[in-house]
């Protein structure tokens, strides 16, 4: 039975927005997957990592998909690989980063996979565009809503977020 996900991408590299856009192209490719959702593409300056990096832009998906959780994250990392994506220092600039947010209700603790994912409230970059595919999402290990971790992160940290274009889900149907 198809659980739902939900998952978190970002890119800083080269055409941000047609990065994005192929990653649930590519998604939409596995027959395992099915891409329910998508967010608009949110710009953000780079949080950690090296200085002098280029804005991010990001976006989260709704997905839908018969895999197990570690499954799926090995899914999301070939999509990584085909758009390129090298691991060469902590939080530094990528071409594509998946991130597994959420999946149903599982709570995974293993080497390389920890579900919910464990900066999921700390990061507005994340939870602006998550909230707005899902709005009412509550976190699965201590109930509370995900939105209001929004509002605190929204007083606390003065970010530049700002949502730029949508996000159309190329290869479900809809056209650019």
């Amino acid at each position: 039975m198809a659980e739902t996900a939900y998952i978190g991408l970002g890119s800083n590299m080269g055409d941000r927005l047609a990065t994005l856009q192929s990653a649930l192209a590519h998604l939409c490719g596995f027959e395992t997957v099915t891409v329910a959702a998508a967010s608009g593409a949110w710009e953000t300056a780079s949080v950690g990592g090296p200085v002098e990096q280029s804005d991010y832009l990001n976006a989260a998906a709704t997905l839908r998909s018969d895999l197990a959780p570690r499954e799926l994250l090995d899914t999301l990392l070939e999509v990584e690989r085909r758009h390129g994506r090298r691991r060469l220092a902590r939080w530094g600039p990528r071409t594509l980063d998946l991130d597994l947010l959420l999946y149903g209700d599982h709570h995974v603790q293993e080497p390389g996979l920890s579900l919910p994912h464990p900066r999921l409230e700390e990061r507005r970059f994340v939870l602006e565009p998550l909230l707005e595919i899902a709005p009412h999402l509550t976190h699965p290990v201590h109930g509370n809503r995900l939105s209001g971790s929004l509002d605190v992160l929204r007083v606390q940290r003065q970010e530049r977020v700002r949502r730029l274009a949508d996000l159309p889900i190329i290869g479900s149907g809809t056209t650019l």
